[in-house]
């Protein structure tokens, strides 16, 4: 009888461990549901995020950084306009709780993160991961669109896309600009830029506009921006149908490329001058080498 009741004796070893295991499972469960409660419910126009920034130059409470400098900027006494550091950030405050707090990636009083992604070199938040976040040691700040999307180039000082690795031409700390159209600093810009064929930046916004408006030229250098190889064929065939006045027809200029930076004597066309050496009409009429001469004419 002893044996046969030691066969059919439950096992409450192993029937406590199924319970701690139950209790660890349902506890994990309970931390993720409190790490993300209210996750992409609070934030502002920039960020989704749980939490608001106090900034320490002037101790006001912002959603983020550009919500600061938006505000400081439209102050009357330009004095007072100012911009945040990123990096100077050493206070939060939980949008969930309201619980003031050292920068943390977790609220020290609710327990919610208040950013799915956080940075502790830029005190970042932000709920929205789709955006694929990442910190580069070398731009010093968060970038978006993926790791493994982008390369720094160490020359131009900034990350690009995969696509331009070895396939852009190098500018010194080309991004350490401002945009050339609209004059925003393009670094830590929350628009895409676009590189030109010339190495130089802009807003790819700003570029799509200059399109628009039949400008197809760096507004830096006046390299061109894409190929217009069929545009100057056109125009070859405009010059050859359109003959110049008798006046004009014997008329030279000089002009200097914009695109391969050579001079060329050519003949003087209200259309347009054609480049001797690259075929470009992204072309500008220069004084001739020497000085004036009075065979040749400089007027439009």
């Amino acid at each position: 009888m002893e044996a046969g009741f030691a066969d059919n004796e439950l096992d409450f070893e192993k029937i406590n461990q199924s319970f701690s295991a139950l209790t660890i499972e349902a506890g994990s469960a309970d931390d993720n549901e409190r790490l993300d409660f209210e996750k992409m419910v609070h934030g502002c126009e920039h960020y989704r995020r749980r939490c608001r920034i106090r900034a320490p130059c002037c101790n006001e409470i912002y959603h983020c950084r550009h919500c600061h400098n938006e505000a400081t900027s439209l102050l009357s006494n330009p004095k007072d306009r100012h911009e945040l550091v990123r990096r100077d950030v050493s206070q939060v405050i939980c949008a969930v709780c309201d619980t003031e707090q050292e920068v943390a990636h977790v609220c020290s009083n609710c327990g919610v993160k208040m950013g799915e992604y956080f940075c502790q070199v830029c005190k970042f938040y932000d709920d929205d991961t789709e955006k694929g976040q990442f910190h580069c040691d070398e731009c010093g700040i968060c970038r978006v669109g993926g790791r493994d999307n982008f390369f720094h180039c160490k020359k131009c000082g900034s990350c690009y896309a995969i696509s331009l690795r070895d396939n852009h031409i190098c500018v010194e700390n080309a991004m350490r600009n401002h945009c050339p159209i609209c004059y925003e600093y393009l670094f830590d810009s929350l628009k895409d830029t676009q590189v030109l064929k010339c190495g130089h930046t802009i807003h790819r916004t700003c570029y799509d506009e200059m399109f628009e408006h039949n400008r197809y030229s760096c507004p830096i250098c006046s390299k061109s921006t894409t190929d217009l190889s069929t545009v100057w064929q056109r125009l070859d065939q405009e010059i050859e149908a359109v003959a110049m006045p008798e006046e004009y027809r014997d008329t030279k200029v000089w002009i200097l490329c914009n695109d391969c930076n050579e001079t060329t004597e050519v003949s003087f066309h209200i259309f347009g001058h054609k480049c001797g050496h690259c075929k470009s009409y992204n072309t500008r009429k220069i004084s001739p080498p020497g000085g004036p001469k009075k065979n040749v004419s400089t007027s439009s």
